[in-house]
């Protein structure tokens, strides 16, 4: 999966953006933006409003969520920002010149940082339960074609006993063990602020599914996960355990709830306007009504609205 996405010919190395494999709540709607500058306030408002104000994009992709928040930011605080995106792919050509773009985030962040996306393509093993215990599938980037490996061992071993007991044989999981540890890796720059991981997730052991997540997509459509580089593969996210390695990294507050609720106290609600709108004002009603429909999309909990998002913060020492 590593090679597969972040090799010399690798899916993401070859610079391809996101958008045009699969659709996201930033490609969704600018909705999703303004809600996040809503989150961004509130943090910038908990910090007494420090400058500089570190807005971190982990995976960042194109630079269209970085681009777009710097563009909404009024203007006080719009000066005092410090845009980064973060991502293996080559700086896009049309990001503004204040965005700076590394593989790696800062080593101190006083802000926010927002990973939307980005676990769920933090490579991990896949492991299945046999008679002998779990073992490490195995896939031919050729062919396709699965086998089974060696076993599971280690610390992939434990966190698998802890996180996703495995059952019966045939039963799979993913090996989310990479994914906390990339998550702690953020959480741990963090001087003082807040870092929220938005993704694909299950939230408790009882959550998982027993024959796993791992799927791909290439061209706007699911594929099979074959790791030869011609596609995006991608697994659901454990955020409970990476909760719990975001604390043992030095969160002092968490938040794990759905894109749902959170964008709904973030003010985002769909909520239709009233039909008198129609006769006394056609243009204002369409416009809201086209709102309504986006941020609709964004709260479904059948769609985006199901998403998990965990929210980690580190208090001003």
């Amino acid at each position: 999966m590593d090679t597969a996405l972040y090799g010399e010919h690798g899916f993401y190395r070859r610079g391809e953006r996101p958008a045009h494999h699969f659709r996201t709540s930033v490609h969704a709607s600018d909705v999703f933006a303004e809600a996040l500058l809503s989150l961004l306030a509130e943090v910038d408002a908990a910090l007494g409003h420090p400058d500089p104000f570190d807005l971190v994009d982990m995976g960042a992709g194109g630079g269209e969520l970085v681009s777009r928040l710097l563009s909404l930011a009024p203007a006080e605080l719009a000066v005092r920002l410090r845009p980064h995106g973060v991502d293996l792919s080559p700086r896009p050509a049309d990001l503004p010149g204040r965005v700076e773009w590394s593989d790696t985030p800062p080593d101190k962040i006083t802000g926010l940082v927002v990973a939307n996306e980005w676990l769920d393509n933090v490579p991990l093993d896949v492991a299945e339960l046999t008679p002998d215990g779990p073992r490490l599938l195995l896939v031919d980037p050729a062919t396709g074609e699965e086998s089974l490996g060696g076993p599971v061992t280690g610390e992939d071993a434990a966190w698998l006993e802890r996180w996703w007991p495995l059952r019966r044989p045939g039963d799979r999981a993913e090996v989310g063990r990479p994914r906390d540890e990339a998550w702690a890796s953020v959480v741990s720059r963090l001087a003082a602020g807040t870092a929220v991981a938005i993704d694909y997730a299950h939230t408790s052991p009882a959550d998982r599914p027993c024959h796993g997540t791992l799927t791909a997509y290439r061209d706007g459509r699911p594929a099979a996960p074959v790791p030869d580089g011609s596609c995006d593969i991608t697994a659901h996210v454990a955020l409970d355990a990476c909760a719990a390695a975001g604390e043992a990294a030095g969160a002092a507050e968490t938040t794990l709830t759905t894109q749902r609720a959170a964008l709904m106290s973030l003010g985002v609600t769909g909520r239709r306007p009233p039909l008198d709108l129609a006769r006394t004002d056609p243009r204002a009603y369409l416009t809201r009504l086209s709102r309504a429909g986006q941020e609709a999309e964004l709260i479904d909990p059948h769609g985006l609205g199901g998403f998990g998002w965990l929210a980690q913060s580190v208090p001003p020492r």
